[in-house]
């Protein structure tokens, strides 16, 4: 049999390229459910994730969340809730209320002022924790810090992007923390407490000179110290001598 010496070669499928992201743009890998599976395989259930929102802003409340989702049930496309849009925050928010446990809890701009931001967003914390329809056996909390919690303590360092139940907490969080920040907005007109939420933007700032502080602002925060003493003279002085005897007397007491 005599080849054609003329016939084509086959052709080689084309393989696919792999998508290129733009320059300058890292993937981000989403949270997972790892360790919450890790734990379920020995035994320990329920557990939970916990998150805040609001901690930066001059104004409002800090909200804590903790949450405890259904291996069985878990919502698609969890993540932190700053990569999200405030449409898909919300519709996540609906999702994990219908198949999860979870609970909420507020540290008031007093608290703040008086314990400081840190140690309120813990207070808040553990309140949210304690506040599960059924105690948890392990916790996994975002950031450096522990919270006083009634089992195990897992402290995760940008856990919100790592561990589902925290990315779902900083979901119920975020939104929670928006929508009351807009009824305060009916309550202080003015302030644009429905656009930014409380977060130390120009317009906030502009407001808060040319209105003076409302009862929902933390009093001890730079930029509402500065509006104070140019609305309410006289009266800052007196609250940082409150503060400085209040800390004193702690270090006394801890000596």
């Amino acid at each position: 049999m005599i080849r054609d010496k003329a016939a084509k070669k086959p052709i080689a499928k084309p393989v696919a390229k792999r998508a290129e992201l733009p320059n300058g743009v890292i993937a981000v890998a989403p949270p997972s459910f790892r360790r919450e599976r890790a734990l379920i395989k020995r035994g320990v259930w329920p557990i939970a994730g916990c998150d805040e929102a609001g901690r930066g802003p001059l104004a409002g409340p800090v909200v804590a969340a903790a949450v405890v989702l259904d291996p069985k049930r878990i919502p698609k496309g969890i993540d932190d809730s700053k990569r999200l849009t405030a449409e898909r925050r919300e519709e996540l928010f609906e999702e994990i209320c219908a198949t999860a446990s979870f609970a909420v809890a507020f540290a008031s701009p007093a608290r703040i002022d008086r314990d400081n931001i840190l140690r309120a967003s813990l207070w808040a914390l553990a309140r949210a924790v304690h506040a599960l329809p059924e105690i948890p056996k392990h916790v996994f909390v975002d950031g450096r810090d522990r919270i006083e919690a009634p089992c195990d303590c897992d402290a995760v360092i940008g856990g919100d992007g790592i561990v589902m139940s925290i990315a779902a907490a900083s979901i119920i969080a975020k939104v929670t923390r928006d929508r009351l920040m807009c009824a305060l907005a009916l309550d202080c007109p003015g302030y644009g407490f429905e656009s930014h939420k409380g977060y130390a933007v120009p317009e906030h700032r502009e407001a808060l000179d040319r209105l003076g502080p409302s009862v929902h602002h933390r009093r001890f925060f730079a930029p509402v110290i500065a509006a104070r003493a140019k609305h309410q003279p006289g009266t800052v002085e007196a609250d940082l001598f409150t503060v400085e005897t209040e800390i004193s007397a702690d270090v006394s007491v801890a000596l």
